[in-house]
């Protein structure tokens, strides 16, 4: 939690038909918690600076800062903003062809192993300047925006070169600089064996190696990134190998999370579980074992269910499964070129309700304080109570379950990240 600058003009949130305040523990919400997401009537937002400092009836706020700035919410969803805590958001171009190719019945690991899904995008960022690459990632984060998203992780992965991995993570830090919303860098250097390096004797585990002592201690030096991640998927990293990613990073203090058990049951929940492992994501393959062990561990359990639809595997997560073990998940929209184009985080809500079958209150909670707890940032945002980081979204909706019911549409009015508007919609 952070204190109020009282030097600033304060500014309030006032007139919602309902307030969704998401309050609780500064920590992931488990099991039965996750129901509890905390919707109170006739409620604003008083924000100083970057910080919220009283969540309080209209009238009360109005008399304590008689000389405030108003929001007029427009008896609309006043609610934290979303934190959508795992994207690939730096990359080139789209890949159209994938899409239509797996509709043809070539599955996604046998697209990777002729060259195309990450390795077309390998290409296609080597062959780009960091310029480029900016540009290209500026829109994109502004679509993210208009969505209600105040907080977003993106990863690298699309480099696959000591070079070109540190060049995808200078550009991330650049946009972090830059934009209202607040940005957290992951490496994600394991995402993959290069090509070239496959037909090099012993290519696999020089390109881990380099990893582990180039690229790294570079991260960490520079600050470039807080996590470090690893594809850990039978055919691409398996245990042993990411195993010693994960080992290496932490030695230079980098943060573990894992791409687990997506396609097929590797072990790699249970293994992000005994690592220590801030998040273990997709887990649309997870065991009975990886779910015992998830909901006893402290890691949380990010959801990807945009990820598995339009690669249309007819299959979800276990998403009441790991719930009523007592897991904490959260949701995230796995944003990628290949996977899953999707820059409108709120239809993860809804993929949550009518796929996942969460409660509209879990899908909020999992998509706010859960989403914060899987990067590290439970403590100061994901919620709307004094102390908190101003991260705040206004949405067109009286009720909070109408967000996830009107899917598809584009009902964000306006978005503040750290006390700074991110998205006002025209």
């Amino acid at each position: 939690m952070s204190q109020p600058d009282e030097t600033a003009r304060t500014t309030l949130f006032v007139n919602a038909a309902q307030t969704l305040t998401a309050a609780g523990p500064a920590r992931a919400r488990r099991g039965g918690e996750m129901r509890e997401a905390g919707i109170r009537h006739g409620v604003g937002v008083a924000v100083q600076g970057r910080t919220i400092v009283a969540v309080e009836d209209d009238a009360l706020l109005r008399r304590t800062f008689p000389d405030a700035d108003e929001i007029d919410c427009n008896c609309g969803l006043l609610a934290p903003g979303f934190v959508d805590s795992h994207t690939h958001a730096v990359f080139g171009a789209a890949r159209f062809a994938e899409h239509e190719l797996r509709a043809t019945g070539v599955p996604y690991l046998e697209i990777a192993r002729r060259g195309g899904g990450i390795h077309s995008s390998v290409r296609d960022l080597r062959a780009r300047s960091d310029d480029d690459l900016e540009a290209l990632a500026v829109p994109r984060l502004q679509r993210i925006a208009a969505g209600g998203v105040t907080t977003v992780e993106i990863k690298s992965g699309y480099g696959l070169s000591v070079h070109d991995e540190l060049r995808s993570l200078r550009v991330i830090a650049r946009l972090a600089a830059s934009h209202a919303m607040r940005i957290v860098g992951t490496c994600l250097a394991a995402h993959e064996v290069p090509l070239e390096r496959r037909d090099e004797p012993e290519g696999r585990s020089r390109w881990i190696d380099e990893i582990v002592t180039s690229i790294f201690p570079v991260v960490a030096h520079e600050r470039l990134a807080q996590f470090a991640d690893v594809f850990c998927e039978p055919g691409v990293f398996d245990l042993v190998e990411t195993r010693r990613l994960m080992e290496g990073a932490k030695q230079h203090g980098l943060t573990p999370k894992l791409h687990a058990d997506e396609l097929h049951d590797g072990g790699g929940a249970a293994l992000g579980v005994d690592i220590g492992a801030v998040s273990v994501d997709h887990l649309a393959a997870i065991s009975d074992a990886g779910i015992s062990a998830v909901a006893g561990g402290g890691t949380v359990a990010t959801l990807l269910p945009a990820t598995m639809l339009f690669l249309g595997t007819g299959r979800q997560a276990p998403a009441r499964r790991l719930i009523e073990a007592g897991a904490a998940v959260a949701l995230a929209s796995d944003f990628n070129p290949g996977t899953s184009p999707l820059q409108a985080f709120p239809l993860v809500l809804t993929l949550a309700v009518s796929e996942l079958r969460l409660s509209a209150a879990e899908a909020w909670i999992a998509a706010t304080v859960n989403g914060a707890a899987a990067l590290g940032l439970a403590g100061s945002t994901g919620q709307l109570s004094p102390g908190f980081s101003a991260d705040i979204a206004v949405h067109e909706v009286d009720d909070y379950r109408a967000l996830p019911y009107w899917f598809g549409e584009r009902l964000c009015r306006v978005a503040w990240a750290r006390g700074r508007p991110c998205f006002q919609k025209p």
